[in-house]
């Protein structure tokens, strides 16, 4: 193959939790709609007359409640249509949008432990997990 693939040119748009919520059942993996969340964001091609979203990313308080000190939020849902580079994209503008820095990896695994039993989580989601700081 010659030449090289341009990545797509996406914009950011604010949008309601109710929208990310409907993006999340309407592209189903291994998400549920959230309750509640700090914001939520989503992303377009720029090359989409209809304006269709591809991706939305959720922002809240974290769910473990010994990481909930009141300045520390999570990415609790992160979905896509599968465009490319679409994650990376939100995870940016998420990070930006609060404030957030890197301060360490968390082992990741799997959720089923015997004393608290779950499904399998699947094998490209058991990596360590990035934890971040808003400043």
């Amino acid at each position: 193959m010659t030449g090289t693939l341009a990545s797509p040119r996406f914009r950011l748009l604010p949008v309601s939790l109710r929208t990310a919520n409907a993006f999340l059942q309407e592209h189903p993996r291994h998400h549920r709609p959230v309750p509640g969340a700090q914001f939520a964001l989503a992303v377009g091609r720029e090359d989409d007359p209809d304006g269709r979203i591809v991706g939305v990313a959720i922002v809240g308080r974290p769910v473990a409640r010994h990481l909930d000190d009141g300045t520390t939020l999570e990415v609790t849902r992160l979905c896509t249509d599968g465009t490319v580079n679409t994650c990376s994209k939100l995870y940016a503008a998420a990070c930006r949008a609060a404030g957030w820095r890197l301060v360490g990896l968390r082992g990741g695994g799997n959720w089923n432990h015997p004393g608290r039993p779950r499904r399998e989580t699947p094998e490209a989601l058991r990596g360590p997990k990035w934890l971040w700081e808003a400043r």
